[in-house]
């Protein structure tokens, strides 16, 4: 008599398979929408409770104007531009000293990997905010920084910590036959890093690397709290100039979305580009 296995189906699994079917792209078109709705009928009730008359016709001056044909770009725009100029620099100098880190805690250096221990405690133990002030008052005089340098500096240190663990871990998760086909092909450890182990770990790195990016975006609105003109400190300004606080701040929110959502949706392209490619 020979021995059978059933496998027991769930009696939900047609409708499991129905709902996934009908799932299309309007569905999440169609929930954006209500969720829209819903927060844009919350804020007129809680407006009108308040006794609080939007003004968002004052709004736009403060982005971009039309002056005799040109166009200018208002405070919140300067400060946008500001924070993309800082964002980049700090973005760089991150990513060189996260894959440093990275590849010095790979090592087989004892005081490489201790160094490295140091700095990744210290740096994710302690918040931004302090190590923005302890840079700029401290670091920054002894070592002749000005305040744009000395706020680079403390986002470049704060978020490299975190790249380089993000580094580290898509390099292990590669299977140890990638190092063994390498070496018997007689390529040194550099050529080995540079043209089998990066190029399979940015396809795996690329997600929480994207995630990353995004947060040294918000993160860089802390440099207002030593009066660099970026995004946040454009709106705290004109928020006091105008009495306009709810109207400035939901625009700046809604800036720093829109390019988060950019983002996010370039690094899900190239995702799918980079899985396609191997």
């Amino acid at each position: 008599m020979e021995n059978t296995i059933k496998i027991r189906r769930s009696p939900f699994r047609w409708l499991r398979k129905k709902v996934f079917i009908f799932r299309s792209p309007w569905f999440d078109i169609i929930q954006y929408i209500i969720l829209v709705v819903g927060f844009t009928w919350l804020m007129i009730e809680s407006s009108e409770r308040l006794g609080y008359y939007w003004q968002w016709y004052r709004i736009p001056r403060y982005i971009f104007t039309f002056d005799e044909g040109n166009f200018v770009i208002g405070q919140l725009m300067e400060g946008l531009i500001f924070t993309f100029k800082i964002t980049g620099i700090s973005l760089l100098f991150a990513l060189i000293l996260g894959l440093g880190t990275a590849l010095i805690r790979l090592s087989s250096s004892f005081m490489g990997n201790v160094v490295a221990r140091v700095y990744l405690e210290l740096i994710r133990n302690t918040p931004l905010v302090v190590q923005i002030y302890l840079v700029y008052f401290v670091i920054g005089p002894i070592i002749g920084l000005d305040r744009f340098n000395s706020a680079v500096l403390a986002l470049s240190l704060y978020e490299g910590a975190y790249i380089s663990e993000i580094f580290r871990a898509g390099i292990v998760s590669l299977h140890k036959g990638q190092w063994e086909a390498s070496y018997s092909l007689g390529l040194s450890s550099f050529n080995t890093y540079r043209d089998v182990i990066l190029p399979q770990s940015i396809r795996r790195i690329l997600p929480p690397m994207t995630g990353q990016v995004i947060t040294l975006f918000k993160d860089s609105a802390l440099v207002s709290i030593v009066s660099l003109n970026d995004l946040a400190l454009a709106a705290r300004i004109v928020a006091a100039d105008t009495f306009l606080v709810f109207e400035v701040w939901f625009a700046t929110a809604g800036i720093y979305l829109i390019f988060t959502v950019a983002l996010s949706t370039l690094a899900y392209h190239l995702e799918n580009r980079y899985r396609i490619l191997t």
